[in-house]
């Protein structure tokens, strides 16, 4: 799996939600200013180049659906994330978190509860 760019990403915000559509469904989603029809008809083929995602023809018209779920990338986006950022430590990231984003201690005890009962289930 590669990294997507920031439209191929907001293109697959859009096919996660509805599950399935023509290229002006995505559109029809998007904040404007709208991108041009051809923008997202051209970002829909390379993400499937990408096997992100494939399409089923009716006729002339193409109805994309997406081959990757968002959790299997949110995964990838979050693996990658630690690799490079954070040294696969999960102390690093919640250290970064207390420091730069400003967890309060309610939060971090929310988290310390969570982690504490994923490590259970294992």
């Amino acid at each position: 799996m590669r990294e997507l760019t920031k439209a191929e990403e907001q293109v697959m915000l859009i096919l996660w939600e509805i599950k399935e559509g023509l290229v002006k469904d995505v559109i029809d989603k998007m904040s404007p200013p709208k991108p041009a029809y051809n923008t997202v008809s051209t970002v829909i083929r390379v993400l499937e180049g990408k096997g992100f995602i494939d399409h089923k023809a009716i006729g002339n018209t193409h109805i994309y659906f997406p081959l990757i779920s968002e959790d299997q990338y949110k995964h990838f986006a979050f693996d990658k994330v630690m690799n490079n950022y954070f040294e696969n430590s999960y102390q690093s990231l919640v250290s970064f978190l207390v420091k730069e984003k400003n967890m309060d201690m309610n939060e971090l005890d929310e988290l310390i509860q969570l982690a504490e009962k994923l490590k259970n289930k294992k």
